[in-house]
């Protein structure tokens, strides 16, 4: 397993292979990802432990709440957020394998 520090938590990449990958997110208490969206990659997430509020659209245009074992699917181009306002969230993430494919549009950390 290779884990891969992040200013909103960290990521516990689990699997990494030419067809597909799969993660632990693990975002603190009133953190929160770039709003973005992928050119290529594609995932599906289901929450683990917390509570976490994703957002859809740039706006957002659109705020769910997904607690434990709900999931999403995030196609390619779709824009999305996941944050963790009221406690930390654990989540897994199985996707395409274009792991650095992230274009953010928003970032508080700025990068």
């Amino acid at each position: 397993m290779r884990i891969v520090d992040k200013p909103w938590g960290h990521e516990e990449i689990w699997a990494e292979s030419g067809r597909y990958a799969g993660k632990f997110l693990i975002i603190r208490k009133g953190e929160m990802l770039s709003r973005q969206f992928h050119e290529r990659k594609e995932e599906t997430i289901c929450v683990l432990e917390g509570v976490l509020t994703l957002e859809l659209g740039r706006g957002p245009d659109v705020v769910h709440r997904l607690t434990p074992g709900q999931s999403w699917h995030v196609t390619p181009g779709t824009v999305h957020r996941f944050c963790a306002p009221e406690g930390d969230v654990r989540l897994v993430e199985v996707s395409t394998p274009e792991l650095d494919d992230v274009v953010r549009l928003d970032d508080k950390y700025v990068r």
